[in-house]
């Protein structure tokens, strides 16, 4: 027997129009019938339920008691199908789209993503900076790079690792006050704030109790690449991460004048739908980013360093 035959699925696809938007007119226009039309197929639908679905008043519609019971697994049913659609599309048009926390995008994966496609060149490559979690059901992302605490359960999670923090200012910068000697020198110069208590913190660390930390010039709510560009751009004393900004300390444009770090309390994480976990680009592209961290990690003067202590996770988008 064919599936047509064995569910009304013309008959789900109308039940579900008209669920979403409370009208049997708006969902005749959506799905391109005759509000008589979708009554038709409503009517199949509960003849093959031999159940009432739709509440029929005068001026208004709602869902049976059997109705809300059928309405999530409807509504996930076609969300999958469309999912599906979508992801062949996409797979067959070779493209993977990676969504990124704004610093781990521009400071590690747009410099080492080349490396990716040499080794996919049929892979088509897309990379947007995220400002807020994705959601899998309605965005286009394959992938998502986080940052976070404990990774979202409806999504596979890949832990990848922690990064660590210290103040890093440029040369010229630090010259201005004839060199950064000891911790309390750097009360001195402009503090670039990324998050409420992260300098406060650090002070305490090295022994410098209730700082006065009053010349601040920019406040970036934790977005580690703007705050690594204006130290740079000699405007103040940041905490930076050595592994976002290698380049620049081996390049000279930065200095780390102290080696005690801060250590995030969060982890980054590589997030994918469940449902998408065997796709190819997928697969390749989980397999590929861990090894490559690895490579840059090992490359680091120390990646957990003993003397670290947890960072508050007041931090916004590194």
């Amino acid at each position: 027997m064919k599936m047509s035959r064995k569910l009304p699925l013309n008959g789900l696809r109308a039940f579900e129009a008209v669920a979403r938007l409370k009208s049997f007119t708006k969902a005749g226009e959506e799905l391109g019938m005759t509000q008589t039309a979708v009554s038709y197929q409503i009517k199949l639908l509960e003849d093959h339920m031999e159940r009432t679905v739709f509440l029929r008043e005068a001026r208004s519609i709602s869902l049976t008691a059997t109705g809300e019971l059928l309405i999530p697994k409807v509504t996930e049913a076609f969300s999958l199908l469309s999912e599906a659609i979508a992801d062949a599309k996409q797979e067959a048009e070779g493209v993977l789209e990676i969504r990124s926390t704004p610093t781990f995008a521009s400071h590690w994966l747009a410099r080492h993503i080349g490396s990716f496609q040499l080794s996919h060149p049929g892979l088509a490559v897309r990379i947007l900076r995220a400002e807020k979690p994705v959601d899998f059901r309605t965005d286009n992302a394959d992938v998502f790079i986080w940052r976070g605490d404990i990774p979202p359960a409806d999504a596979e999670a890949l832990e990848l690792f922690r990064i660590h923090f210290a103040p890093m200012l440029s040369p010229r910068l630090a010259e201005s006050i004839g060199g950064v000697q000891n911790p309390s020198d750097l009360l001195r110069l402009p503090l670039i704030i990324g998050g409420g208590t992260w300098w406060q913190a650090w002070f305490r660390k090295v022994g410098v109790e209730n700082p006065e930390t009053n010349m601040t010039t920019i406040d970036t709510f934790g977005a580690l690449d703007l705050e690594g560009n204006a130290a740079i751009a000699g405007n103040g004393v940041a905490l930076l991460s050595p592994f976002f900004h290698r380049e620049e300390l081996d390049a000279g444009r930065l200095i780390a004048p102290f080696d005690t770090y801060m250590l995030d309390n969060f982890s980054y994480w590589l997030i994918y739908p469940k449902n998408r976990r065997r796709m190819a680009k997928i697969q390749a592209f989980r397999d590929w980013l861990p090894k490559k961290l690895a490579d840059d990690l090992r490359l680091l003067p120390m990646e957990l360093p003993p003397n670290a202590s947890n960072l508050p996770p007041d931090i916004g988008n590194p």
